[in-house]
């Protein structure tokens, strides 16, 4: 049986094992943008847990498993981050009033933060971390029926969550291309082996730093080539409900699911003991509010028409924690508010100027914790407040935020870039209500398109061309479209001309860091002199890091 007191020892042994082999998981990034990161942002996600074991007393394993899952929650960052949060959050359903637990009780609780983690995921990757836990869970659950031996059962998922990321590989061509598994697979392994060393040894995993490690280092990238590329609309309507349970219906909410997707997509299904929570996107509203109803009475119902990098240096993550630590909760008096997630002087500027009560400081390979953002909500005095993410790596992240809220609605807008967000705050009406207003956000996010120039963090191969360190890199919303060995303007003019058409009303010019205001000024004088005559200008020094240039690109409503 297993202890609360060892189960302790084992959460903090799997992030000492991450946390030194860290830099490991991070060069697994099979893409040349600077932001491969999954190993640090899993391990400090996992800290956060052992931070929050120091200083409590709680004795049993379901009260160890309660305070793991409350402290990485709130500590979560990025989407693997997120992900592992929601495999622990299982540990402490299933362990919930245990004192001790068995392997039946290990693998009941993986189990259930597996089908929180699969339900979270709009479009679950296989190949990814995911498949990892799963096909561990599997395992685990074929070897209770011949033991239920904590430390021989831990031993059979270590070993199958071995034998899976081997085989990530085959699920995801990228991967196998780049002749390397998946990242946040490699993490999970690596925490649920730091973990094993105590469940079967009683030896606890010390932690090494790793040679040449970067120790303020806090960023991650969900390692999913999907995930480089924005989903596609394919239905009007997004649809979101909440169902207070109706205790005599015992159908399994899987059921809901499963038919939801028959009728739309980005279906998300949560349920609890009294309330079943729906977002699904359809083309018939009424039938899957009809068919909630077959599982309990609708508490709330929302529906609305979707149609109409590298780090920071030491000081800016010194002024990032001072303006965390000033930060307490308000009441929520006025209507509406709105917090952002930026870095660089010049954009949390701006984002201010456009109306932001914070500015989270954060984006590519730096991305904020679940914390971070729910601080920055809760001293925002108002009764709805937007949250404006500008990453699509921290989306899943601010979602998580809606969980620890209880005085104020949060509405996270899934901008995953910087234009987007700009564009998202100049649409919002404050004649209009939140769900008006949360409807034409999302809509003008559609019209804008997004232009990166950057640098490639490593060697690689992407396509048929091979791309080498320190080259420069133009993205066209995500996807690696441009190199140049020369400079960031001409990377920058070779991207702005495979994206800018006739569709084409504005373009926001954003550079960073590493552009100095003459170079600067040279780019906009050639992109004035090729587009000024069709499409207005604006430029704008947001001081970002990671990126030499960002591109907004707004195009006129089809």
């Amino acid at each position: 049986m297993l202890t609360g007191a060892q189960l302790k020892k084992a959460i903090i042994s799997g992030a000492n094992n991450i946390c030194s082999q860290k830099e490991r998981i991070n060069d697994l990034n099979i893409f040349p943008v600077p932001d491969g990161d999954t190993g640090t942002n899993m391990g400090m996600t996992i800290s956060a847990a052992t931070k929050a074991l120091e200083t409590s007393d709680a004795k049993g394993a379901g009260e160890v498993a309660k305070t793991v899952a409350s402290a990485m929650l709130r500590g979560a960052r990025g989407n693997s981050g997120v992900i592992l949060s929601l495999l622990f959050r299982g540990f402490a359903n299933g362990l919930e009033g245990k004192d001790e637990a068995n392997g039946k009780d290990l693998v009941r609780a993986l189990g259930i933060g597996v089908d929180a983690a699969y339900k979270a995921v709009m479009k679950p990757t296989e190949g990814t971390i995911l498949t990892v836990a799963r096909e561990a869970f599997e395992a685990g659950a074929k070897a209770v029926k011949k033991t239920s031996d904590a430390a021989e059962i831990w031993s059979v998922i270590c070993d199958a969550a071995s034998e899976s990321l081997d085989r990530t590989p085959e699920l995801l061509p990228v991967l196998k291309k780049a002749g390397v598994v998946d990242a946040g697979g490699k993490g999970l392994l690596v925490i649920f082996e730091g973990m094993l060393s105590v469940i079967k040894d009683d030896v606890m995993v010390e932690f090494t730093a790793e040679s040449g490690a970067n120790e303020e280092a806090e960023t991650d990238v969900f390692r999913s080539a999907a995930a480089e590329f924005d989903e596609v609309i394919n239905f009007t309507y997004c649809t979101e409900f909440i169902v207070g349970r109706d205790a005599e219906i015992t159908t399994d909410p899987l059921e809901l699911r499963a038919f939801l997707e028959t009728i739309g997509d980005c279906v998300v299904v949560v349920d609890d003991e009294e309330i079943i929570k729906v977002h699904v996107h359809t083309e018939t509203p009424g039938t899957a509010l009809q068919k909630g109803l077959e599982f309990g009475q609708l508490l709330t119902v929302k529906v609305e028409n979707m149609r109409q990098q590298h780090e920071q240096a030491k000081a800016d993550e010194k002024n990032r924690m001072k303006k965390k630590a000033k930060l307490e909760p308000v009441a929520p008096e006025e209507e509406v508010g709105f917090v952002a997630v930026a870095s660089g002087e010049g954009l949390e500027a701006l984002f201010t100027d456009l109306g932001c009560t914070h500015v989270v400081s954060g984006g590519q390979s730096m991305n904020p914790s679940t914390d971070d953002i729910y601080e920055a909500i809760m001293a925002t005095p108002a009764k709805t407040v937007f949250v404006l993410p500008n990453n699509k790596n921290i989306i899943m992240a601010a979602e998580q935020t809606q969980k620890l809220v209880e005085d104020r609605e949060v509405i996270i807008l899934h901008t995953k870039t910087i234009p987007q967000g700009i564009c998202a705050l100049l649409a919002y009406d404050p004649t209009e209500g939140p769900v008006i207003n949360k409807g034409n956000m999302r809509n003008i996010i559609k019209t804008v398109s997004t232009g990166q120039v950057t640098f490639a963090a490593r060697d690689s191969e992407f396509g048929m061309k091979k791309i080498k360190e320190g080259e420069i890199i133009g993205l066209d919303n995500g996807k690696l479209t441009v190199t140049d060995k020369t400079s960031p303007k001409k990377a920058l003019l070779k991207l702005a001309k495979s994206m800018i058409d006739e569709n084409t009303t504005f373009i926001t010019l954003i550079y960073g860091e590493g552009v100095t205001q003459e170079e600067a000024d040279e780019t906009l004088s050639e992109l004035t002199l090729k587009y000024g005559d069709n499409v207005d200008i604006n430029m704008i020094n947001g001081g970002q890091p990671i990126y030499y240039y960002i591109l907004g690109i707004e195009s006129a409503e089809e």
